[in-house]
C-alpha cells in the first residue's frame, strides 16, 4: 500500500501540473466595486472564457482566448447593451466575416478580414437592406458597387461564403 501511495505521489509530482499551470478564475473591480473583468489565467496568460464590463455593470465584450490572444468568436457592447460588433479572431487577429452594428443595433455593414485588415468582400446596409458593397485587398478598397444590380451581375453567390 505505501509503495502505491509512494508511486501516486511521485507520478503527480513529475507529471502533473506545477502550482505556476493551474488554471485560476481572475476577477478584476473598478475602484467603484463594480466587476471590470473576469476570466481563465493559467500562469498569468489569459485562456478560456472572458468578460469585460462597462462602469455601469453591463457587458462591454466577450469571447475567448488562448496564450493571451483572442480567439474564435467575440462579441462587443455598447453601454446601453447594443451590439457594436462581433466576428472572429484568429492568433489576436480579426478574421472571416465581421458584422458591425449602427446605433440602434441594425446591421450596418459586413466585411470580410485577413489579419485585421479588410480582405474580400464589405457589404453596407441601410435600415437592414443591402444597398451597396466594396471589395479590398490587404486593406485598399480595389472595387466598388453602388447598387445591388451591378454587384449580383458581377459575382456569385459562392463568392460571398
Amino acid at each position: 500500500m505505501i509503495s502505491k501511495l509512494f508511486f501516486l505521489v511521485s507520478f503527480l509530482f513529475l507529471f502533473g501540473n506545477s502550482p505556476e499551470e493551474e488554471d485560476t478564475y481572475f476577477k478584476d473591480f473598478y475602484e467603484t466595486g463594480k466587476i471590470k473583468s473576469e476570466g481563465w489565467l493559467r500562469s498569468g496568460v489569459k485562456m478560456g472564457y472572458w468578460k469585460f464590463y462597462h462602469q455601469n455593470g453591463r457587458v462591454s465584450e466577450q469571447g475567448h482566448y488562448e496564450d493571451n490572444k483572442r480567439e474564435n468568436y467575440w462579441f462587443f457592447f455598447r453601454e446601453n447593451k447594443i451590439r457594436t460588433k462581433e466576428g472572429h479572431y484568429v492568433k489576436g487577429k480579426m478574421a472571416k466575416w465581421w458584422l458591425f452594428y449602427d446605433a440602434k443595433g441594425r446591421i450596418s455593414h459586413k466585411c470580410q478580414l485577413k489579419e485585421g485588415k479588410k480582405n474580400g468582400f464589405c457589404l453596407k446596409y441601410k435600415n437592414e437592406k443591402l444597398t451597396s458593397a466594396e471589395k479590398y485587398r490587404n486593406g485598399k478598397k480595389i472595387k466598388e458597387w453602388s447598387t445591388l444590380r451591378s454587384f449580383e451581375r458581377e459575382n456569385k453567390l459562392s463568392d460571398l461564403k
